[in-house]
């Protein structure tokens, strides 16, 4: 019998099989293994570039002995991983009519990649404006998360705060160090405790190009700064580290993490399977497409990309490959980087099949629901997309799923600004749009509800602006949403008109009473909580500039606004029943109940402005009774409410009237004109809020 050697040379490399099982590049003791899949590929060719070159110096075709089935993997030994970047090619059938379209000498970057090379200066193309050449680095892990768990906050507990990682402290006005970075939103921690909230969902992080459709408008370079166009799922944008990390990357984010639950807040991160950065037929090729781009994509019957993402292609999640680069991809997150949650962009296409059609159990969602390592993690979907596919309140759920809320946005804008006819639906979200979510099925958490989030108005232009002003976006005004529901108070922008801007910060107070005493997970939009302006843009998805960061100048302008926005966060922490089921009150009262002027007035007409709602139940400690009374007029002239009766000498006390300066240790309860001990005068577009004593 012949003896075999396990070791083959090409090209001057030793090189044996690899750990098929294992996807991307793994340094082991002896060398570093490559592996990857491609179902239509003939051969595969790993490339090994020296540190920003651009050329390869070695070109290491996988032998027979390291093809199996559809896998390449082989260990190629003597490699220091700090020395070379790493690329691969695929040749294959070309037959663009049935979506296969392999080209051996495209440069393909692993999907697995941890780290992507060459796009570590925001805003730089590789030397000479060239596009870029995808290459990966191995990463070496070496962050210690000592005792770390997650933080599994129940999910109605929440009070997320969306951000841009840029954006969040890229103004000087910021006051860190590193300014735009993970690094400077750690410095910012201190803050975010301080104010409340107990969750942070990051717009995305993962590699994308900000130079995609890069341009110059009057004279300002635009970008695509939000990141929605992924470019490597498994690797964190290098340019949000303000370190070097030369294989190191994802360094300064774990510790940006690790701090964060730390101080008890959680991680979301904003995640993009629904399209990717290699767009159409005319985009680039430098991943899926190069390994195989009729099991990645979505193709119509002429091999086409169906778009809708509205962002060129739609990536194929129901196919097995898909689904199980998607789970392996959450799995990363969770366990390298102990991310507690994900928000889905545009999440309806994870319920699309292969034809774009909508499935009733789509496998993704499915599998993402009862995988053991994502048992834990909040799954939040966008229940929409731009193919007109509108799931929200019956995204597949498995009783895992929650959902941006977006009739919560939509009705409560709408009562909030006064329009008629629409208190019932303001009462029916406020405590927990049953009518959406059963929580006989859906549990009593499945609503995120938000007023506002990257996309669209900030909280203080929905009360500036009556109309979107994107012109800086170059479009001439036709991108962004045109159904805003905002009101701009009687002024377009800007006004100096005391009344007006008296106006707008009780609407903005009332925005946020109502968010904190909903029914279900809250969220709003960083800045939101000083007043932070975007000056009317309700798709600033390309500037990054003081149009999308936040001005912490603001936060000493509107302290006010900012004080009563973090009131309200602990006011909600101190009263579970506000958030959730507790024991009944001992004073037998119902546990949400409806006075709409006079107790227990339930029913709403088309002229109804003034909501009363009453939640109670047993305080956290079960030493007592909470009862919380809510009241709203939404009217352009004062109401009268009358309050239920309280019983065993208890009293009502007015806790917020939004009609006040808000100012930490005020009597509001002296400030509220009462007739009698159960008659409140609720001044025009008001908010008054009781607490049992």
């Amino acid at each position: 019998m012949a003896k075999w050697n396990k070791y083959q040379d090409i090209n001057g490399f030793l090189v044996r099989p690899g750990v098929f099982r294992v996807n991307g590049a793994i340094q082991q003791e002896d060398g570093i293994c490559f592996t990857i899949n491609s179902h239509g590929a003939t051969s595969c060719t790993l490339l090994l570039f020296h540190p920003q070159e651009s050329e390869p110096y070695a070109t290491l075709p996988f032998p027979e002995s390291c093809h199996l089935g559809n896998t390449y993997s082989m260990v190629v030994y003597d490699l220091r991983k700090e020395e070379f970047e790493y690329a691969f090619q695929f040749d294959g059938p070309y037959e663009p009519e049935k979506g296969k379209i392999f080209n051996k000498d495209n440069i393909i970057l692993d999907p697995y990649a941890e780290a992507v090379t060459g796009q570590r200066n925001w805003g730089e193309r590789p030397e000479g404006g060239k596009d870029f050449v995808y290459k990966a680095r191995v990463v070496q892990s070496e962050f210690d998360w000592g005792d770390t768990k997650q933080l599994e906050h129940p999910f109605e507990d929440l009070v997320i705060y969306e951000t841009h990682v840029r954006g969040f402290t890229k103004d000087a006005s910021s006051g860190v160090k590193a300014n735009g970075t993970f690094e400077g939103l750690r410095e910012k921690i201190p803050y975010l405790k301080d104010l409340g909230i107990n969750a942070v969902e990051l717009m995305p992080i993962f590699e994308f190009d900000e130079m995609e459709s890069a341009r110059i408008v009057d004279g300002q370079k635009l970008y695509n700064y939000w990141g929605y166009n992924t470019v490597a799922f498994f690797a964190p944008n290098t340019s949000y580290a303000f370190n070097e990390e030369h294989n190191r990357e994802g360094n300064e984010l774990k510790r940006l993490i690790y701090e964060l639950k730390e101080n008890g807040i959680e991680v979301i991160l904003d995640v993009v399977f629904n399209h990717t950065a290699e767009g159409n037929e005319f985009g680039p090729c430098f991943s899926f497409k190069g390994i195989d781009n009729n099991i990645y994509y979505m193709l119509t019957p002429d091999a086409h990309y169906y778009n809708f993402s509205g962002c060129g292609n739609v990536m194929n999640c129901n196919h097995p490959i898909v689904r199980r680069f998607i789970i392996d991809c959450l799995r990363h997150w969770v366990v390298d980087y102990r991310v507690d949650g994900f928000r889905f962009d545009l999440a309806s296409i994870l319920g699309r099949d292969q034809n774009g059609a909508p499935m009733a159990d789509p496998p993704i969602l499915e599998a993402l629901a009862f995988d053991p390592v994502l048992g834990k993690v909040k799954l939040i979907a966008e229940a929409w997309d731009a193919g007109g596919l509108y799931q929200v309140g019956s995204f597949p759920s498995w009783s895992r799923w929650a959902e941006w809320n977006g009739r919560y946005r939509d009705d409560m804008r709408r009562f909030l600004k006064g329009d008629d006819g629409t208190a019932g639906a303001a009462i029916t979200r406020i405590t927990g749009s049953k009518d959406l979510y059963d929580p006989t099925y859906r549990g009593n958490s499945a609503s995120v509800n938000f007023l506002t989030c990257h996309d669209g108005f900030t909280l203080y232009d929905l009360y500036s602006y009556n109309e979107k002003h994107n012109e800086k976006n170059g479009w001439n005004n036709t991108d962004g949403d045109n159904n805003g529901n905002s009101w701009n108070c009687g002024w377009e922008g800007e006004t100096q008109d005391p009344e007006i801007l008296g106006l707008r910060k009780r609407l903005i107070k009332n925005a946020f009473a109502a968010l904190m005493c909903s029914r279900g997970p809250a969220m709003f939009f960083a800045g939101d909580e000083f007043c932070n302006t975007q000056y009317g843009n309700n798709n600033a998805y390309c500037q990054d500039n003081i149009v999308s960061w936040l001005d912490w100048n603001r936060l000493d302008e509107y302290r006010e606004i900012h004080d009563f926005a973090r009131f309200m966060i602990h006011f909600r922490k101190d009263h579970p029943i506000l958030r959730k089921t507790t024991e009944s009150a001992a004073c037998q009262f119902p546990e949400i109940s409806i006075h709409n002027g006079y107790p227990n007035q339930e029913a709403t007409d088309y002229t109804t402005h003034l909501i009363g709602i009453m939640y109670a139940g047993r305080n956290e400690e079960n030493t007592g009774d909470d009862i919380i009374f809510y009241a709203m007029n939404s009217y352009w002239e004062p109401l009268t409410a009358q309050l239920p009766v309280l019983q065993n000498g208890m009293e009502w006390k007015v806790v917020v009237n939004t009609n006040c300066q808000y100012e930490d240790g005020l009597d509001y309860h002296a400030m509220t004109e009462w007739f009698g001990p159960y008659t409140i005068r609720i001044p025009a577009r008001t908010t008054i809020i009781l607490v049992a004593k």
